[in-house]
């Protein structure tokens, strides 16, 4: 019914415009016929670039025939008496309908241009979204999305040889099945059904077929659909290279984590064993005093206790990290687990000046005292093996807010920045004493998982040339005012 409607209304305006000329030129001035057939022609020209060639020919003709009756002689009729005007009546219609004719191609051309010229920026701002996305899941998902909102189709899918899958824009695109994108895959070839409004394309990669795609309710030339399809190809095998590269790039750290591993355990057990190798050689030769056999068994039975305490360690770092310990949360004061880590490190730190200061008044905390106790003892350890014999190690508590915050200070040679952000890292050590202090890299690694646990922080401030402060933090669920700021300081 619209189409009826609107081709009525453009030929009768077309007839109004042929009439309203007639009766300009008869009763406005007097004109000649040249004038008369080259406004009619004008005409023409117009309705051709604005509505299209068919109306210009309707124009045509009854200008002809209105040309005719009004302006050739004799007038009034639509008989000519001089043969050069039936030449001049012949040569004004075939100039018209060519004119008409030439003039709806440049229509057709400047409408094809602006629509090419639409598809490519729609294709370079699809191309755009494409390369923000480096997932194939993600591609996947965002394509049919991406498809529907630029080029405002209704829906899009996509389906990818090998997958059960396919990929919508939404749920309302049931019109584009799976059976039929599975088959254009399979075939190869593009399918358009142009009275239902939908599109199909295969995605090629060269002559390689990897899926399909389809649009419903958007009309895509050929050259679009086939540049949409690479894209969508290129695109997929693009992501798929990234993720096949940040695999191999994991696989290969794994593998520099592996070896880093194993030659860290390997260096710090080979240093005990060979001691209690030696020792038990010594044994079983004979010839030893009693003095030199106790000398040798308290040898094999510190270096026991060495080993023992690195399989401690790398068994306690796996399941801290896998989240199977169970903390025995109980109120403590932190004087307890600083004593007791003490205790622990008396042999560690002998012979050094250890300056504890505790505010006074902190509160009891829940802690795992085993646990905390044993971060203070690796921050201890770690003290004594980085700072100067007759330096002084300082260990202090002090409230922050709802936090109480416990540090123990050195006078060692310090951190360097570059190394302050990896010093917590499983297995990394000081480049300047990796091979100079006995260690596996895993102690401050086990105070981190630790601390965490509690739901608490760490972190280590440091000055080259002036030593390390390494502090963790402990929360005070039971904080509502700040207490005393005073503090008492113990020495041991």
């Amino acid at each position: 019914m619209r189409l009826a409607a609107r081709i009525v209304f453009r030929s009768v305006v077309c007839t109004l415009v042929v009439i309203a000329g007639v009766l300009f030129f008869r009763h406005v001035g007097h004109f000649n016929a040249t004038t008369v057939a080259l406004s009619f022609l004008l005409a023409v020209l117009v309705v051709s670039t604005v509505w299209g060639f068919w109306y210009a020919a309707f124009l045509a003709l009854i200008s002809t025939l209105a040309f005719n009756f009004f302006f050739l002689p004799p007038v009034g009729t639509l008989t000519i008496s001089d043969p050069q005007n039936w030449v001049a009546l012949f040569a004004f219609l075939l100039t018209a309908v060519i004119a008409g004719q030439l003039s709806e191609r440049a229509r057709r051309e400047a409408l094809r241009a602006n629509e090419r010229r639409t598809e490519i920026e729609r294709l370079y701002s699809f191309s755009q979204r494409l390369l923000t996305i480096e997932s194939v899941p993600e591609l996947l998902n965002q394509v049919p999305r991406n498809i529907s909102d630029i080029f405002g189709a209704r829906g899009a899918a996509i389906h990818l040889s090998g997958r059960p899958d396919v990929y919508r824009s939404s749920a309302q695109t049931s019109e584009l099945e799976s059976q039929r994108l599975q088959m254009v895959a399979t075939r190869g070839g593009p399918e358009i059904d142009s009275a239902k409004g939908l599109a199909f394309a295969p995605l090629r990669l060269g002559v390689r077929t990897i899926g399909a795609f389809g649009i419903s309710g958007a009309a895509l030339s050929h050259e679009s659909m086939d540049a949409l399809s690479t894209l969508i190809a290129i695109a997929i095998e693009r992501t798929n290279a990234i993720e096949n590269i940040g695999k191999a790039e994991a696989a290969r750290e794994h593998e520099k984590l592996h070896s880093a591993i194993l030659d860290s355990i390997a260096h710090e057990f080979r240093t005990p064993l060979t001691a209690i190798k030696a020792s038990v050689t010594s044994l079983l030769a004979g010839g030893l005093s009693a003095g030199q056999q106790n000398e040798l068994m308290t040898v094999v039975d510190e270096e026991s206790d060495r080993m023992n305490h690195l399989v401690e360690e790398a068994t306690q770092l796996a399941r801290l990290e896998s989240n199977q310990v169970e903390l025995d949360r109980e109120p403590h004061q932190i004087g307890d687990a600083v004593q007791k880590a003490l205790d622990a490190t008396r042999k560690a730190i002998a012979g050094r000046s250890v300056k504890v200061t505790i505010a006074p008044e902190l509160p009891p905390l829940n802690f795992d005292l085993e646990l905390i106790s044993n971060v203070l003892s690796q921050l201890l350890e770690n003290a004594a093996k980085y700072s100067p014999p007759d330096s002084e190690i300082n260990i202090s508590a002090v409230r922050n807010k709802a936090e109480v915050v416990v540090s123990v200070a050195d006078r060692g040679a310090g951190i360097d920045e570059l190394e302050r952000s990896l010093i917590f890292d499983k297995f990394y050590r000081g480049k300047d004493n990796r091979f100079s202090v006995q260690g596996t890299g895993m102690g401050l690694a086990i105070a981190k998982a630790i601390i965490e646990a509690h739901g608490g922080t760490v972190t280590v401030t440091s000055q080259l040339g002036h030593g390390s402060v390494f502090s963790f933090t402990l929360v005070d669920r039971n904080y509502s005012v700040d207490q005393s700021s005073s503090v008492v300081t113990l020495t041991s």
